[in-house]
């Protein structure tokens, strides 16, 4: 609870909250396609600023995000701008499926939702899709009460709308919401709009903190697997 108000659910990022850190992802797909890390890094450091300026112009991160560009279009406009290490060309078809390839659940984290859901509060999926099946959709019932998937309702984070959007689909106040994400930018929209926000940096501390706020246990998470 805070100023009065009380805690009725919690909303979370998908990749790198409740998957393997998007770094580690990237780096051993980089490796499985011997594409050039600097080239890669160069091309991504000004697509990745531009789509979380909010003064920048539109860029394919912001398409690929919102549905407006599907993903082998991406796909074909990544691919273009890398290079393998030998030089040859970088495939496109099938790019996301292998960028995302090392990603894996995080059970410590899975443990954390069901828990939550477990004490009563509700709970909501926010993530920012890049346009490929990169979701076990099957997990989903076990952990959420509701989804909500950028490329499928045409908006994405920072955007203020998205996290109302969230928040309505919980039937609560955005006063009412805890938001979880690994990128600082996206938390800080969060609590413009009235969130309270945990910028995620592993399960451990997530937990900690979303005990202290929320007053349940959220200690070590149980060993366990990744059943519904």
């Amino acid at each position: 609870m805070i100023n009065g108000t009380e805690f009725r659910g919690v909303i979370t990022d998908w990749g790198a909250v409740l998957t393997t850190p998007i770094l580690a992802t990237v780096q051993a797909w980089i490796q499985a396609d011997d594409i050039d890390w600097n080239g890669y890094q160069a091309v991504m450091r000004t697509w990745v600023a531009e789509a979380y300026d909010f003064n920048g112009s539109a860029n394919p991160i912001h398409a690929l995000e919102r549905g407006e560009c599907s993903g082998p279009e991406f796909e074909r406009l990544l691919a273009a701008q890398l290079s393998r290490m030998d030089g040859g060309a970088v495939v496109a078809e099938g790019l996301l499926r292998r960028m995302f390839t090392a990603s894996v659940p995080d059970p410590a984290m899975y443990n954390t939702l069901r828990a939550l859901r477990g004490a009563g509060f509700s709970t909501a999926m926010l993530s920012n899709s890049w346009g490929c099946d990169e979701y076990p959709r099957a997990d989903f019932p076990g952990l959420f009460d509701t989804v909500v998937i950028s490329g499928e309702v045409g908006m994405r984070k920072p955007e203020e709308r998205i996290f109302l959007h969230a928040a309505q689909m919980l039937g609560l106040a955005p006063q009412e919401c805890v938001f979880i994400d690994d990128i600082e930018v996206n938390v800080a929209a969060a609590v413009a709009c009235g969130m309270t926000g945990v910028h995620h940096t592993g399960a451990a501390a997530t937990a900690a903190e979303l005990q202290a706020l929320l007053g349940m246990p959220l200690g070590r998470s149980r060993p366990g697997n990744l059943t519904r």
